[in-house]
């Protein structure tokens, strides 16, 4: 099993600097690439100081000068708020400048706060994702593409430059049922068990397996990544200090993904939250090295081929790069022979 860190930004005080938050993301990637992570995973949200990555692609060219090996991941582009014209050949360049370590992960919008702000209703990023999606496979992959859809109508039109190679795509995709269909396409999967949700968690696991087990040897390379929030801690207190860290970034988070969406000049508002620190304990992996290594071994055990460590919830900068050091040291060792596949 491999493991990414997330490169999300927190940025709680606009003092600090943008230029400081991305530049601490960075010595992450630097860093996981050192020390033998598989990848790193860049998400895409705008006008809000969470997860604020207005330009992934931008991002993972900047990664890919710094770093020598490292898949780089968009963890996930937007698709309903691009221009699939543009965007394409936007996707061709950063393959090109990442020397094709780009794995472009595809998703339909999550924060309603963001997407209507763009003219994109939520009720509507399903039908504007998938045709978004067609219209950008059909660009990568074949010339003068004309379009008479329900939101893209064009004459035909050839992207350039071509790209050089096949360029890899994620799909973000929860449902077990979603995640058989879009594995039977070809694609890469992205997936998060909801709170912890264990029986969740190997219903996703089956429709991936289902799936490839019914392409057969064309869809042997396909992966099944699982993100998850994450950190390390050696005493009590430590871990009880970062459970309540991740406690307020979700009451930010809650707010703008399943909450009103309060938002002051950029700023997400904390709201009160439902679920206790101990709960929330429960469903994260906020814990110390050898109890890590117990909470993984059941993903490893299902197949899943990759977890996305997401450790950036408002700690200093440097705590975060020494439990990527410690997770390098302590936790990878023990995952690093691919254990037999479970079927489901």
């Amino acid at each position: 099993m491999d493991f990414s860190i997330q490169l999300s930004a927190d940025y709680p005080d606009k003092s600090y600097g943008g230029d400081r938050v991305y530049g601490d993301m960075l010595d992450q990637a630097v860093l996981a690439d050192k020390l033998g992570f598989d990848a790193v995973s860049i998400t895409e949200h705008h006008l809000i100081n969470i997860l604020m990555m207005p330009a992934p692609l931008t991002f993972a060219t900047k990664i890919a000068a710094h770093t020598k090996r490292i898949k780089i991941m968009t963890s996930i582009a937007v698709l309903p708020l691009h221009d699939m014209r543009t965007y394409a050949g936007e996707v061709v360049v950063a393959d090109i400048f990442t020397e094709g370590r780009l794995m472009l992960g595809v998703g339909r919008g999550a924060f309603p706060f963001e997407m209507e702000r763009f003219g994109v209703p939520m009720d509507e990023t399903r039908a504007r994702f998938d045709e978004s999606l067609d219209v950008l496979q059909a660009l990568l992959t074949r010339e003068e593409v004309s379009w008479d859809g329900q939101y893209y109508q064009f004459d035909p039109i050839t992207i350039m430059p071509r790209p050089v190679r096949d360029i890899q795509m994620m799909m973000a995709v929860m449902h077990p049922d979603g995640i058989y269909a879009c594995t039977k396409r070809g694609f890469h999967i992205q997936t998060t068990p909801l709170a912890g949700n264990h029986q969740l968690l190997l219903d996703q696991v089956g429709g991936f397996n289902r799936a490839k087990y019914e392409m057969g040897e064309a869809g042997a390379h396909l992966t099944l990544t699982l993100s998850r929030v994450a950190h390390l801690a050696h005493s009590g207190a430590e871990k009880r200090r970062k459970l309540e860290m991740a406690d307020r970034y979700y009451s930010r988070f809650d707010n703008v993904y399943t909450g009103p969406g309060i938002v002051d000049h950029g700023m997400i508002r904390e709201l009160p939250r439902a679920q206790s620190v101990d709960e929330l304990g429960e469903s994260l992996l906020i814990c110390t090295p050898q109890e890590m290594i117990d909470k993984l071994a059941p993903y490893a055990e299902l197949g899943i081929d990759r977890v996305i460590l997401s450790p950036n919830f408002g700690l200093e900068a440097q705590e975060t790069l020494d439990m990527i050091q410690c997770f390098a040291e302590d936790v990878m060792p023990h995952f690093a022979i691919q254990p037999e596949k479970v079927t489901a």
